[in-house]
């Protein structure tokens, strides 16, 4: 799958650590940043593909899952550490849940907001991916 779980550079400190997030942890350029907060355990986001978007998501505090599929496998992965990042590349369905309480996920992407590169339902998923 076309996912990749990365490392974020951190400097240790015992008055407490910084995080490091530049281009050579994310390859691409920033285009925007956003973050979901203040999210019911209950809640689902996500639910999306993006046809040419890529996504770096951190969970800056708390924890909670990313479930991400390909057409052909499905794998979850649960990011509970703000010195880990998940980059999600193209044309990876991915949905958000679990979230714990007090949970932040901070999503830097490489372009700006265009709802012509979003496919928000799942079975048009499968059939763009077929393409």
């Amino acid at each position: 799958m076309n996912i990749e779980l990365i490392n974020i550079p951190k400097v240790e400190d015992y008055r407490g650590n910084l995080a490091i997030i530049e281009k050579e942890v994310v390859p691409y350029e920033i285009k925007r940043v956003y973050y979901l907060f203040d999210i019911p355990s209950t809640a689902h986001r996500g639910g999306h593909s993006h046809i040419d978007q890529l996504e770096f998501l951190v969970a800056l505090s708390g924890s909670f899952d990313v479930v991400l599929k390909d057409g052909i496998t499905e794998q979850t992965v649960t990011l509970n550490k703000p010195d880990k990042g998940l980059l999600i590349h193209k044309n990876i369905w991915r949905e958000l849940g679990n979230f714990s309480s007090g949970a932040v996920c901070l999503v830097l992407a490489s372009d700006v907001f265009n709802e012509e590169d979003y496919i928000r339902n799942y079975d048009d998923f499968l059939d763009y991916i077929k393409l």
